[in-house]
């Protein structure tokens, strides 16, 4: 099978083949093959097969089968790859699911032996009960894998303390295309290869001395350096920054190096970032741990795309910034190590923050770590690209080679904004490339290739950290004389000789401008969405080119998004890979059937629109929104799930109970706890069997207000604090009326006027969560004109269920774009804890009793339309001390967890934190939860009873009795 792209019966053989050889997985469907189809570059190759073994013999069984068959193989991390070397038409050798084990650590020879699949993280995390850490740490430390930073020679931003990954590399085993299997390290092998490497490197080692740049920043090309004649040959650090194209790691001994336990930040503001750039020599006097720089253009589209950011309000004055980090035995220690940096800098005009507290640091360091996908998209829609992505010079011209890679931008028309490794003289940058047409393609070549030219004039390195791949590999001849690039060829030739190891990278490579994602993936369906995608300048098509693949969505624990992933480590089951299918979804040539789809349809089931993604995902991606779509495009005139009916339409079939006496809800209620007739109703309504039918309230909160004049019914002639209209939406109405109760037993006591609306009003959430999109849209138009008095009169809106107060503020503008109305309702709706944040200074002089302690669940649609921030300072004034949960999803998400077949997933989501948080907390802490979706699943999953903050409130207020016993 000399052609990749054979017939595919062939394929067909090859992949009976590998599932007869293989104990891992193996997996030659279309949607498998879209998903890996692309890594975090521009470049888009769609693979023979995806193949996860299960142990070094299974990788061995895989290669001998692709050997038999003349197929490539692309050995692989976690896709997180910006120059394109993670994709190819091979055979894509996953290692993540299987070959993930950290094989043994010795805290005394400082080492560890590890499979490629592990996460950097978790390497770090075994090293540091000794005092360890494996030194390398890119931005995506928390989902890299470390075969894929062995294959890119990864660095991070600790490469100014501990260098590449070459620098950390000790030895490695490795497998050839032919079946070959070597122990590298430092004159470690013999054989043939390893004699032939040496001759090599005797024979070219005068050109290796005069042609590689001196830089600690070099990661362009084959590291012939490491066979050079005059030490000794260090086979597995040649084996570094391969990409793939040489051989498969099965194991490496990583190096671990001492890790200050405590470390403090010192941040320096500079006129802009020519400036910051022009002082990292005087910073590196200090031995810093790191070097970090932004510009200014990356905290404004930061805060263009995350309006509820703060940790950016913390910076210093100026227009570019650097991150010094500083590490010491007590916090003392490094605090003072970072004032000494502050301090020998102002002499040079730089403003400072010293930062010692772990949680602000880290705030700090998310503004950095996310920059790769926030600068990726304007708030217009506008898009920039990876291409230029890493080049280093050395730090000492860093400055002027700034200035100069400006005029180069400007001369061809382009703009971009920095970060970067400043103290190591690697820009990082993303560029509003025309990579859509063919003159835009153009000009990305003359760019790139003019680029090049620069960083070579400078002394410096095309790639920094991020590998040459198919973004760079063309052009080293830029770099390197024709003699050093025969080298590479021979370098390569003799590892790989059949050339099937990753083809097209570093040596005879593939154009720059070929095999470029969004040009070769051209949409064909129908763009004619049903939301506005307002931030996608109302393009679906567009918005499935958000995701560059960046993989935030991949990892194990932190924020919200993936729980879904989490749950199932599927692929399929992540932004990521839900977002590659829409996109080829959306183009067509290999997942076909458009919204029809039953691949997508499948991806798609187990998102539970928790919005996380919207928030987490640095460039914004919106699975939420991308699954309303899809679910109102698929069931266009066409019958829907039965969930869609009853869940879907909840609200519509509450208001008919709501109407009922309450003795009937008794019986209701009564009904649905008989096992039996619960069973069809659940059947009859789409509804997982291991759910119970949540207990309906006797009389909701709206009759029982109206009847005992809890709420005002007019405007209040003299309210000391005025008016508020309290948004009565259904889940609180109709299963939670306490809670509405003592919110407005708190808004009163503070001096509100608490109002009503005179009808039923609904914000349209579980239509548009069900794609009924028609259908949310004239409810939420049909409840905006009801309340259009109150907003006419700017009387805010206050809303109890996060996940109706979200939609009010977000998802108006996607329904309802043209509509005056919902404008003035998102700027108008206000949470219960944004309305109490304006009486911070009040609430501690009305609290009654002592302090309370509670863990707080956190609604998804929360923290990804509104965050929190407002409720820990409530929280505080009202004395309750309060652990906020890094919980993620609770696993109900509306009618996800009640949809049939969700189940497992919907329990495997609670259980990764919050349950097992809520069952250990001790008998008198609260748990607090907002959402009525968190609270169901804390009841049913047989935990204590939940609060919501009002009742927190009331009952610090002394507005209502004591918690009861759980």
């Amino acid at each position: 099978m000399h052609d990749p792209v054979a017939s595919t019966d062939r394929i067909a053989g090859l992949a009976a083949d590998l599932r007869a050889a293989v104990g891992g997985d193996v997996r030659f469907d279309d949607a498998h093959r879209a998903m890996w189809s692309a890594d975090a570059s521009n470049y888009r190759k769609m693979p023979i097969g995806v193949v996860a073994p299960r142990d070094a013999a299974d990788v061995e069984a895989a290669m001998a089968v692709c050997r038999a068959h003349e197929v490539p193989v692309l050995p692989r991390g976690a896709g997180t790859s910006i120059a394109g070397q993670a994709v190819n038409t091979a055979v894509v050798l996953d290692f993540r699911k299987y070959l993930n084990r950290i094989l043994e650590v010795d805290p005394d020879a400082r080492t560890a032996r590890v499979e490629p699949g592990v996460i950097c993280d978790d390497v770090r995390d075994a090293g540091a009960p000794h005092g360890l850490t494996f030194g390398p740490d890119p931005s995506t430390h928390n989902r890299c894998t470390i075969g894929g930073m062995i294959g890119n020679n990864a660095c991070g931003s600790h490469s100014v303390a501990w260098g590449k990954t070459v620098d950390n590399v000790h030895a490695m085993d490795v497998l050839t295309y032919r079946g070959e299997r070597l122990t590298l390290g430092r004159d470690r092998a013999s054989g043939a290869i390893p004699e032939r490497l040496r001759a090599l490197g005797e024979r070219y080692a005068d050109e290796v001395r005069t042609s590689f740049p001196d830089l600690t920043r070099r990661v362009s090309g084959y590291n012939l350096d490491q066979l050079l004649p005059d030490g000794e040959l260090d086979l597995a650090r040649a084996m570094v920054g391969t990409e793939g194209t040489c051989a498969t790691v099965l194991n490496a001994t990583v190096r671990l190096v001492e890790s200050p336990p405590v470390r403090a930040l010192a941040v320096l503001g500079f006129p802009d970032a020519y400036i910051a750039a022009d002082n990292v020599m005087v910073v590196r006097e200090h031995s810093p741990l790191t070097i970090e720089g932004m510009d200014a253009g990356l905290i404004a589209a930061l805060r263009a795309s995350n309006p509820v950011e703060t940790a950016s309000r913390a910076l210093p004055p100026g227009g570019g910034w650097l991150y010094v980090e500083t590490g010491g035995q007590t916090r003392a220690e490094a605090e003072a190590a970072a004032q000494a940096v502050a301090r020998a800098m102002k002499p040079y005009g730089a403003s400072s923050l010293v930062v010692s507290d772990p949680a602000k640091m880290k705030a700090l360091w998310r503004i950095r770590e996310d920059g790769a996908g926030i600068l990726t998209r304007s708030p217009d829609g506008g898009e920039a690209w990876p291409g230029w992505e890493d080049a280093a010079v050395p730090p000492a011209k860093f400055g002027a080679y700034l200035r100069e890679f400006d005029a180069v931008l400007e001369r061809h028309g382009r703009k971009g904004v920095y970060y970067g490794h400043f103290g190591d003289g690697c820009l990082h940058v993303r560029i509003d490339f025309d990579l859509l047409s063919g003159p835009g393609i153009a000009n990305f070549r003359a760019f790139m290739e003019d680029a090049a030219d620069l960083v070579v004039a400078h002394g410096g390195s095309l790639s920094g950290e991020h590998g040459d791949g198919r973004a760079r590999s063309e052009l080293l001849d830029r770099m390197y004389p024709p003699t050093i690039i025969r080298a590479f060829e021979e370098f390569k030739g003799i590892w790989d000789p059949d050339d099937r190891m990753n083809p097209g990278c570093i040596v005879r490579s593939a154009r720059l401008d070929e095999d470029l994602r969004v040009f070769v993936g051209m949409p064909t369906i129908q763009d004619t969405p049903q939301l506005a995608f307002t931030h996608d300048r109302g393009s679906f098509t567009r918005a499935t080119r958000r995701c560059l693949g960046v993989g935030k969505c991949v990892t194990a624990h932190g924020g919200v998004m993936c729980p879904s992933y989490r749950a199932t480590g599927e692929e399929m089951h992540s932004t990521r890979g839900r977002a590659r299918l829409l996109f080829e979804m959306a183009n067509g040539e290999v997942i076909d059937g458009g919204w029809q789809n039953d691949a997508v349809a499948e991806a798609l089931d187990l998102c539970l629109s928790c919005k996380g993604c919207k928030r987490d995902c640095p460039v914004g991606v919106d699975m939420a929104a991308y699954k309303t779509e899809f679910l109102a495009q698929r069931y266009h005139r066409k019958l829907r799930p039965a969930s869609h009916y009853s869940m879907g339409a909840l609200p519509r079939w509450m208001r008919l109970v709501g109407m009922l006496p309450a003795g009937v809800v008794d019986g209701i209620n009564a009904l649905a706890r008989v096992p039996w007739l619960a069973g069809i109703a659940k059947r009859a309504g789409g509804i997982a069997p291991e759910r119970a039918i949540p207990e309906i309230a006797r009389e909701t909160f709206t009759t029982r207000a109206r009847a005992d004049s809890i709420v005002e019914r007019g405007p209040a002639v003299s309210a000391p604090r005025g008016r508020i209209l309290l948004w009565p939406d259904t889940f609180t109405d109709h299963f939670d009326p306490d809670v509405a109760e003592d919110a407005v037993a708190v808004l009163t006591a503070l001096g509100y006027s608490v109002e009503l609306p005179p009808r039923g009003v609904c914000c349209g959430l579980t239509w548009t969560s069900t794609g009924q999109v028609g259908a949310a849209r004239r409810v939420l138009r049909r409840s905006l004109k009801t309340i259009e008095p109150w907003l006419s009169a700017g009387v805010p809106v206050v809303g109890l269920e996060p996940s109706c107060t979200a939609a009010l503020r977000a998802d108006g503008a996607e329904l309802l774009p043209a509509e005056p109305l919902a404008a003035a309702l998102a700027g108008g709706v206000k949470t219960f804890a944004e309305l109490l944040a304006e009486h911070l200074d009040e609430l501690p002089g009305l609290v009654v009793g002592g302090s309370r302690r509670a863990l707080v669940q956190v609604h998804c649609h929360q923290h990804a339309e509104l965050g929190a921030d407002d409720d820990r300072a409530v929280m505080r004034a009202l004395g309750v001390e309060a652990e906020v949960l890094d919980s993620g999803c609770c696993g109900l998400a509306g009618n996800f967890g009640f949809e049939k077949g969700h189940y497992e997933v919907s329990m495997a989501a609670a259980e990764r934190v919050l349950l097992p948080a809520v069952r250990s907390a001790e008998a008198d802490v609260d748990v607090l939860a907002d959402g009525f979706s968190c609270r169901t699943q804390l009841r049913q999953a047989g935990t204590r009873e939940p609060v919501h903050l009002a009742q927190l409130a009331a009952r610090a207020l002394g507005l209502r009795p004591a918690r009861p016993e759980h």
